[in-house]
Order: structure tokens, then C-alpha cells, then sequence
């Protein structure tokens, strides 16, 4: 199955919504459920400005009508159909228990919010760089660094927005307009239609210009991963940049994605931004229209209002209805004000979810990427010889490992010594299943034996050695270690086995000694420095300011190459491995440090396994087999004197007829 694109991905993925939620409710689902009734509750708390102002307005007009005290005794206080006796100090301290209880739901489930938002994030974080570790190599060819790391840090925020923001407003805005448009039926029909017609516009105005800001919004958040890619780019190729003068070319790149992402930006916060004024303007439009036919019902006694409840009045002359329906028209336009302020907000947070949404499947295409395939069963273990020199498992540190293969067919389990005995069989070897990169190759490397392969940039060399570590698939052929096919064997176990010096050297922010027991993280300090000792690195560390404690930073920027080189030997030489891999480990240093690095590589080959991968012949020459290669084949094989004799390919390679490229 390839793998999905991150970059291609413009719209969320059908379910990603309800994927995101149902894992929420399943780490959190008490929680959830209080920040949802505490946020129904302050709904109703804001409500009640508006239910209460209807009745304290009849309230007093009732107290003053009879010349009484508003704030003592008992005065009939009908509002929204209900009928009471109390006074204002009732209905304030009333009003006030409410709002104080709605303050601290209000701190709640902020409070929660904020805490279930970080928790899920950093769950999800860790979900997502675990998997990533999990990855085939594959993925990582096909991906931008920088566009990876957008996924954990742009996509991580917008879902952050949508958890903590979005959803919450969601929910508070879409009661909120439930319960002031059942409020507003109750109280009059007619002025809920208004308000109704006026909402209508409303989300029209939303729809054109919010899908349109929509669109944008998720163009912009593709173009920041290419931006942060181009970044990542430029920062770790600075030396190359400015070593070719190529500054100005990489300005114009930048320039270029920067000037898309302004373009995009600037469309979707256009959009985005003059929404709510457009919508708030309909509001006040909405509010003075609502108004209008309040005052009208008020003025022709022949219209009168009617609610969902069945009433049909007349407001009438006397004092009394006159009163009662002037607070209700002050409380009908609180809640048409509430009403579109929370349209406007459901409006508003369309964009965030969207965003969200669109971060979130990007994230989720991370995670559904098949990790990478191991069916193999035959382990690696530590073992030890009994009495009758037969290997026994233990777990005692021995030095000696053996491959454990259990046997399905009859259930016995057969014990082989690790030795280092490496064969490529008739191996074809493809990237895309496509273009063979690699034709009918045969290597045998018997334990203790040094292989050199050596060719043209492009001639599979490296390939050979990747195969090896089951990062790839072959096509055909069989690669056998110990006499076992290493499909069978755990790719864990396999890469224990194997020790690589890379020319690249990745040194890891941390000490010294830290970066050379990445090698084996049991290893003791003092294996630590027997390591450095053989890598001829023991020197060197002991003038840095603290000796192995010295700490190294931006991939060990404050060595020399030779000295990151040496580090690396050092690294492979606690790893302690029966087979090495050295990839052309020389070749970005100096001859003087060559020597060096050459005596710490020697140290680091006895006895073991070696495939050497060089550009340099003359670190070649005592190897026991050279495998010349051009275009994914072996074209000659033999030691250094029976390919000078032979005067062929290898030969005019040493002599200098021609050069590798």
C-alpha cells in the first residue's frame, strides 16, 4: 500500500470528527459530562438577565402603581405566562445566588477544558511520535522532514483550538440559541419571526463567505508545512547555501512559498474577519425591526400577539397590561441580542472546526500509516554452553548470543551461535517495484571476513547494506545470516546484531557519554570508555571541558568532523555487534584524521564481520573480497591483488584512469 500523501490532504476525512470525539469521551467521559452540564447551567444563567429583567420591570411598575416599596412585602408578578408574588429583593438576591452559582460553573469548565485539552494533546503527541518511530524507511523518503514536523506542531494546535475554544463555544452557542428561541416563542410569535428572517440572512452570509474563508484557511495551513519544510531545508543545508553563494536563489524559494502563504492568508482572514461585522450589523438591524413590532403591537390595539402556547391577546389600555408587555418587549430584545450574538458565535467557530478538522486528519493519516511489517519469530538471546558444549539460554550477560528458532512444525526450538556468516542469494532489489535498483547479486561473508563494495554514486552499494538491515523488501533472492533467511528473523533483533558508522554522523543533544551509549543503553560508563579507547576517541574526550560529561548540542556542532567520526566508532564499538557496516566512514574527513579514524575502525573490525562501503581504495586493500558494482550489478569480485592483475574495472580505478562520482 503506498503511503497517503500528508500534503495532498486538503479536507478532512469523512469521520474524522467523530473519530476525534469518541476518543475524547473515552479518556475523559465523567469529565466531559460535568463541563457539559456546567456549561448548559451558565447557558441558563445568561439567560436569566433577560427572564429577570421581564420580571423586574413588572415588579416595580406593580409596587408603583400602588404606591408601595419594591424592595418589602408582596406584589402579583406575572411575566412569560407565570404568575408570582414576591418583590425586588427576592428576585435580586435570586438573580444573584444564580449568577454567582454560573460564575463558578463558568470557572469549571473553563478550568477542565484547558486541563482535558493539554492531556489529550499530549497523549495524542506521544501516540504520534511513537508511530512514527514504528514507520517504515520508505515513509520517511517520501515525506519532508519539515512537513512531518508540522503535523506536531500547526495540525496539534488547530486540534488544540477546536478542543479548548471551538467545541466548548459549540455547545454554549447552539443551547443558547435553543433555549432564547423557546423563550422567544413564549413570549410572541410575531417578533420571533422577525428574528427568525433576520437569522436566515444571517447564515447565508456565513455560508457564502465562511465556506469561501473555509477553503483558504485549509490552503494556508497545507502552505505552512512547505514553508516550515523549506525552513528545516535551508537551516540544515546553511554551510552548502553559502559555500555556493546560493543565497539569493534560496531567498527567491522562500520568497516564493512565503508570498503563497500571504496570498492565502490574506483571503482567509479577509473572509474570515468580515463576517462578524456583516452578521452584527444584521443584529442590530434584527434588534430594531423586533423592536418595531413590539412598539406596533403596543399602538394598534386590533394586532395582537400571540404565543407558542396558545395565547392570543390584545395588549391593551390599563396600566397593569401595559406594564406587563412593555417588560416583556425589554426582555423579548435581551434575548434576540443574546439569540444573534450566539449566531454569530456558532458562525465564527465554523472556521476553528473546520480547521481543526483539517488538522486532525492530517494527524490521523499519520497514524493510520501501516507501520512497518515484522513477521519474523527467530530471536536474538543471550546464551551459555553446558557441560556437553551445548548453547543454553540464560539471563546472565555472556558475550555469547545465539539465534533462538523456534520450530512450528514439531514445537523443538534450535539454538545457533551468532557468528556473523552473511549471504546475499541471486538478490533483486526494486524502490517502487518498478525500476530494478539492484540485479541477481550474490555475497557470501564469512565470520571474521572484511567485504568491500565499491562503485559509482548510484551503483547500489548502500542499498546492499539497507537490505541487510531489513529496511527494504527485496523483489527475489534470499538473504541469509547464520544460515537462517532473514525474514525470520525479528528486524529488532536482526539491527542488535549489526554495528553501522555512517558517513554521516547523528549525534544527539546530551553527553558524551550519553551519545556513545546510544550504541547500548545498558552499557556501563566503563564500557563506555573501553569503547572509546578501541575508537581512539579516549584521547580527545579527555581535553573537552568535562570529559565525557561534556554536553553536546545541535548535532555535536562544537566538534570537528574527525572527532564526530570518532564518536560514531565509538558508538558502533559498545554496540559490541558480530557484523559492521561502515558506510563510507572516511570519507568527509582529512588524511591526517583518516589515519586516526582508520586505526579506531581497525581496532573496531577484528574479528568481525565487516562490509565496507569506500570511496578511498586505500582503506580497502586488506579486505578479503572486493565487490566491484556499477548499475545495480557485481561486475568483478576478488581481493586487491587478483583485480590489479586482472587490469580491469578495480584497476583502473587504483591507477587512476578514472574516478568515482
Amino acid at each position: 500500500m503506498p503511503p497517503v500523501r500528508i500534503k495532498e490532504r486538503g479536507r478532512a476525512k469523512k469521520g474524522t470528527m467523530t473519530r476525534l470525539l469518541k476518543q475524547l469521551f473515552k479518556l475523559y467521559p465523567f469529565r466531559l459530562v460535568t463541563v457539559l452540564v456546567c456549561i448548559i447551567f451558565n447557558v441558563f444563567t445568561n439567560l436569566c438577565s433577560s427572564i429577570f429583567a421581564n420580571f423586574i420591570t413588572v415588579c416595580l411598575t406593580s409596587a408603583l402603581q400602588v404606591g408601595g416599596n419594591p424592595f418589602v412585602g408582596a406584589y402579583a408578578t406575572t411575566a412569560m405566562g407565570i404568575t408570582v408574588s414576591t418583590n425586588l429583593t427576592v428576585l435580586l438576591i435570586t438573580m444573584g445566588v444564580i449568577y454567582l452559582v454560573g460564575i463558578l460553573a463558568a470557572w469549571y469548565w473553563n478550568r477542565t477544558m484547558a486541563i482535558i485539552t493539554q492531556e489529550f494533546l499530549n497523549d495524542f503527541r506521544i501516540r504520534m511520535f511513537d508511530h512514527l518511530q514504528d514507520l517504515p524507511i520508505k515513509y520517511f523518503d517520501s515525506h519532508q522532514h519539515g512537513e512531518i514536523m508540522s503535523l506536531f506542531t500547526n495540525d496539534i494546535d488547530t486540534i488544540r483550538q477546536f478542543i479548548s475554544q471551538a467545541m466548548p463555544s459549540l455547545i454554549q452557542a447552539a443551547f443558547a440559541v435553543i433555549f432564547c428561541f423557546v423563550t422567544m416563542l413564549i413570549n410572541s410569535l410575531w417578533m420571533t419571526l422577525v428574528t427568525i428572517l433576520c437569522t436566515v440572512a444571517m447564515f447565508m452570509v456565513t455560508k457564502y463567505i465562511g465556506g469561501r474563508s473555509s477553503k483558504y484557511f485549509i490552503k494556508q495551513q497545507k502552505q505552512v508545512s512547505l514553508v516550515e519544510g523549506n525552513i528545516e531545508e535551508a537551516i540544515n543545508g546553511l554551510k552548502v547555501i553559502k559555500v555556493f553563494s546560493h543565497e539569493e536563489k534560496s531567498s527567491e524559494e522562500f520568497d516564493q512559498l512565503n508570498n503563497t502563504l500571504c496570498e492565502y492568508s490574506t483571503e482567509a482572514n479577509i473572509s474570515g474577519n468580515i463576517t462578524m461585522p456583516i452578521n452584527g450589523n444584521i443584529g442590530n438591524f434584527m434588534y430594531v425591526l423586533t423592536a418595531t413590532v413590539g412598539f406596533l403591537m403596543l399602538l394598534i390595539p386590533s394586532f395582537n400577539n400571540v404565543t407558542i402556547l396558545g395565547e392570543v391577546y390584545s395588549v391593551g389600555n390599563t396600566p397593569e397590561s401595559i406594564s406587563t408587555f412593555w417588560g416583556m418587549i425589554v426582555a423579548f430584545l435581551m434575548m434576540s441580542r443574546m439569540f444573534t450574538n450566539n449566531v454569530n458565535t456558532f458562525s465564527q467557530q465554523i472556521i476553528f472546526i473546520v480547521m481543526g478538522m483539517a488538522g486532525a486528519s492530517r494527524c490521523y493519516d499519520l497514524l493510520d500509516q501501516i507501520p512497518e511489517q515484522d513477521e519474523g519469530y527467530v530471536t536474538l538471546v543471550n546464551v551459555k554452553k553446558d557441560e556437553s558444549g551445548n548453547l543454553v539460554e540464560t539471563t546472565e550477560r555472556t558475550h555469547l548470543w545465539a539465534w533462538k528458532h523456534p520450530h512450528k512444525a514439531d514445537g523443538t526450538v534450535t539454538y545457533t551461535e551468532l557468528k556473523g556468516d552473511i549471504l546475499l542469494d541471486h538478490v533483486d532489489f526494486s524502490y517502487d517495484g518498478k525500476k530494478m535498483i539492484l540485479h541477481d547479486i550474490s555475497i557470501y561473508a564469512h565470520p571474521g571476513q572484511q567485504i568491500a563494495l565499491v562503485g559509482a554514486t548510484g551503483a547500489g552499494k548502500t542499498t546492499i547494506t539497507n537490505l541487510i538491515n531489513r529496511f527494504y523488501p527485496i523483489a527475489d533472492g534470499k538473504v541469509r545470516y547464520d544460515g537462517i533467511n532473514i525474514n525470520k528473523i525479528k528486524k529488532d533483533d536482526l539491527r542488535r546484531s549489526l554495528g553501522i558508522v555512517l558517513q554521516d554522523v547523528n549525534l544527539f543533544t546530551g553527553t558524551v557519554m550519553d551519545n556513545i551509549r546510544y550504541g547500548r543503553l545498558d552499557a556501563t560508563d566503563q564500557e563506555c570508555i573501553e569503547a572509546a579507547k578501541i575508537a581512539n576517541a579516549h584521547d580527545f574526550i579527555t581535553r573537552l571541558p568535562e570529559g565525557y560529561n561534556t554536553m553536546l548540542s545541535g548535532d555535536g556542532a562544537n566538534l570537528s568532523q574527525g572527532q564526530r567520526q570518532l564518536l560514531s566508532i565509538a558508538r558502533a564499538a559498545v554496540a559490541d555487534a558480530p557484523v559492521m557496516i561502515l558506510d563510507e566512514a572516511t570519507s568527509s574527513i582529512d588524511t591526517r584524521t583518516e589515519k586516526l579514524v582508520q586505526q579506531g575502525m581497525d581496532r573496531l573490525m577484528k574479528g568481525r564481520t565487516v562490509f565496507a562501503i569506500a570511496h578511498r581504495l586505500s582503506t580497502i586493500q586488506n579486505s578479503n573480497a572486493i565487490m566491484c558494482m556499477e548499475h545495480g550489478q557485481i561486475i568483478e569480485r576478488g581481493d586487491h591483488d587478483e583485480l590489479i592483475a586482472k587490469k580491469g574495472y578495480y584497476y583502473q580505478l587504483y591507477t587512476g584512469a578514472f574516478e568515482l562520482e
